[in-house]
Formats: C-alpha cells, sequence, structure tokens
C-alpha cells in the first residue's frame, strides 16, 4: 500500500484517497498568541507551507471549529473556498455552507473522479478531554474513511480517551493508516487533564486499532501541547513498533 501524506505542522495534513484530495483541520495563521474565551493559545511556529502549497483540495475534514489552534482565519477562508466541508452539525450550522455536519456513525459517499465507484467517509466519535468535559470543550468528531479498492484511513481528531478508540476499531477492524492527533494538550481550562492523547496514548491507540501506519499529527506548533513528535517516537522506539510511524 502506498499511502502519502504532507503535514504542514499543527493538526494540518493533506493525503489523497481514491482520487480525492482531503485536509484536516487547516491552521495557516502566524505565530503568536489567539484568544480563547478568558484564555489566549500561544502558536509558537509557522506552517510549513501555504494553502497554495496543498494544491486542490477536494474535501476539508474539520473535526472541530471552536478553538483556533483547529482552525484559524486563514483556515477558515481556505476552507471556505473547498467545495466540501465535512465537520460536526454544530459547526455546520456556525460555518454554513459548504459544511455538512454529520452525527457520529453517519457518513457520506463520495464519487471518486475515475468513476471507480466511492470513498465513504463516516464520522466516528472524539472525545476532547476527560468523560464529563463535552460541555466545557465542546463537541469534536474523527473520521473514518473507507471503500473498495482504497485503504482505510482513521483521522481521531481531538480525541482524548481510549474507550472511544476502542469503540471504533470493533467497527473497523481493518485500518491501514491512522492519523492521530496528540500532543497531550492541556490548558487552564481543564487544569491537569489531557485534552488530547499523549505519546503513551498514540501508541495504546495504533495497537488497538492494529494500524498498518501510524502518522501522529496535532504534537506541534503549540504552547499548550506538553509533548511532541520526540516523545511519539520515543513510545514506539521502546516497544520496537518505530517502522509503523509514517
Amino acid at each position: 500500500m502506498t499511502f502519502q501524506i504532507r503535514r504542514f505542522g499543527g493538526p494540518t495534513a493533506v493525503f489523497t484517497v481514491g482520487g480525492l484530495t482531503f485536509m484536516t483541520d487547516p491552521t495557516f495563521d502566524p505565530p503568536g498568541d489567539y484568544p480563547l474565551g478568558t484564555r489566549v493559545l500561544t502558536k509558537t511556529a509557522a506552517a510549513a507551507g501555504t494553502p497554495a502549497d496543498a494544491g486542490t483540495v477536494d474535501v476539508v475534514l474539520l473535526s472541530h471549529d471552536q478553538h483556533p489552534d483547529n482552525l484559524d482565519h486563514s483556515g477558515r477562508a481556505f476552507a471556505a473556498s473547498v467545495p466540501l466541508i465535512l465537520s460536526t452539525p454544530v459547526a455546520a450550522a456556525r460555518l454554513g455552507d459548504p459544511t455538512v455536519g454529520l452525527e457520529p456513525w453517519a457518513g457520506v459517499d463520495l464519487p471518486r473522479p475515475d468513476g471507480a465507484g466511492h470513498v465513504r467517509v463516516t464520522a466516528v466519535p472524539a472525545q476532547h478531554g476527560p468523560d464529563g468535559t463535552e460541555h466545557l470543550t465542546g463537541p469534536v468528531t474523527g473520521f473514518v474513511l473507507h471503500g473498495d479498492g482504497v485503504p482505510t484511513v482513521y483521522v481521531s481528531g481531538d480525541n482524548a480517551s481510549l474507550r472511544v478508540v476502542a469503540e471504533i476499531a470493533e467497527r473497523f477492524p481493518a485500518v491501514d493508516v491512522a492519523i492521530l492527533f496528540g500532543g497531550r494538550a492541556r490548558t487552564a481550562l481543564l487544569g491537569d487533564a489531557d485534552l488530547t492523547l499523549g505519546a503513551a496514548g498514540i501508541l495504546e491507540a495504533a495497537q488497538l486499532l492494529q494500524a498498518r501506519t501510524v502518522v501522529p499529527v496535532h504534537v506541534d506548533s503549540w504552547a499548550h501541547f506538553t509533548e511532541g513528535p520526540e516523545d511519539v517516537r520515543a513510545a514506539f522506539e521502546a516497544v520496537g513498533s518505530a517502522h509503523l510511524l509514517g
């Protein structure tokens, strides 16, 4: 299986499945402080490229719209130029066209440009923090892309729950590529509670999914991440699984 992905930093990556090009959570604003209610999130590094460098994007897979480290000003402008955005129902209500909101386990079939069937995108659960905190962090979605003759790709979105990952693994037991958001994010909103998976959690998620390739994203470029790419690699190397990292 050949799977190519370009990471732009933070949660933003571009990849192609079935001839369709997808982008995760567009973030292209410069480093600096980004207010979020009474808090401030600080971006520490510029994106590794511009929206133009992504080429033609067919679909934006937006885990959620309420946090600037997942959708910033430049990302919003870019997403609005793409034919389709898939996200949560509340994000669709806020963003309007071309955003389609999907409840967990709902999906859409996207025609492949070569006429060889469809790529199905299924929305899957994500939990942006410990149990019982959704009213603080807001709803988030992940995605699974699948179909005949294409790799099965899981995009986690901002998720901190391995129970959620296990539930997804039960429904999709053959994940070829797991694009896992990490960083072990923490903010004053929830103190020392993790808002996303840390390195150990990414490793366990990969094991639950039995993923053939693991692509960590959202592990850099923001000050509220308490772990980085080196922590993920160390966790995988410790169990002899570094070859899974893409």
